[in-house]
């Protein structure tokens, strides 16, 4: 039996994660909580988009469901107006009360093909997510099976999220994620940037409605950062995005 703090029912999701540079593990809730918004940013130029696509496949060789970093540094050189797409997005930001904590948040290029159902909680539970999607309308849409939120993904469309919420990249037309959606010869691929917003911020956590320190008593006795769902450890179903038990077989 797993512990949990006395006389508490258990979160529907919890998140242990790293505060404060220290080995210790906190607890928080998980949001429900999805922010979006449309912004008008521009294209990025045709010369820049053929390097990403390049990279995509032959650097980078994405499989169905991958995500993985693109060099922003490269492409700055090439994007005279990158400061215009984060200006787009600090402004969207400081107007949901979060002043400049864009500002100060770590930001990075992005590349998938669609994505697995996941949860990032493991590696950024201490952070949201914000996500800036650059390529055009491929048909695809951001999936957060719990809150059932279906997010049309096109230039502009932008994102702000709990990591610990589970979440896929899957076609318009379909209810779960299958590789057979994402053949070689289909131009599916999104480019997004995205930064990492601590969560421990007074302004993200409320307007996320994180509660800290929920299993007080669970969180010394856990050696490394993880997601719980409904007291025990927990994950998520690539394909369906249903939370599963950890060690539960896939569907």
């Amino acid at each position: 039996m797993h512990p949990l703090a006395p006389n508490r029912p258990p979160e529907r999701a919890t998140a242990f994660y790293a505060s404060g540079g220290g080995d210790a593990l906190r607890s928080r809730s998980v949001s429900d909580t999805v922010l979006i918004g449309t912004l008008d940013v521009p294209a990025p130029p045709p010369r820049l988009v053929a390097d990403w696509t390049r990279d995509i496949a032959e650097q980078l060789a994405l499989a169905p469901g991958d995500v993985e970093p693109l060099p922003l540094a490269r492409a700055r050189l090439r994007w005279p107006d990158y400061h215009l797409c984060v200006q787009a997005v600090a402004d969207w930001t400081r107007a949901l009360g979060l002043a400049d904590l864009l500002a100060k948040s770590e930001v990075a290029l992005m590349a998938c093909r669609g994505a697995r159902y996941h949860h990032d909680a493991a590696q950024y539970g201490g952070a949201a997510f914000c996500n800036l999607f650059l390529s055009d309308d491929r048909a695809l849409d951001l999936h957060f099976p719990l809150t059932g939120q279906r997010i049309p993904l096109r230039r502009g469309t932008v994102v702000l999220f709990d990591t610990g919420q589970p979440h896929a990249v899957i076609p318009r037309h379909r209810s779960s994620f299958a590789e057979a959606d994402f053949p070689p010869d289909l131009d599916c691929a999104q480019v997004f940037l995205t930064w990492e917003l601590s969560i421990e911020t007074p302004a993200l956590a409320t307007a996320m409605g994180i509660r800290f320190d929920t299993t007080p008593t669970t969180a010394p006795q856990i050696n490394e950062p993880q997601l719980w769902h409904q007291g025990v450890p927990g994950d998520v179903c690539p394909h369906s995005g249903r939370w599963l038990a950890v060690g539960s077989p896939l569907d």
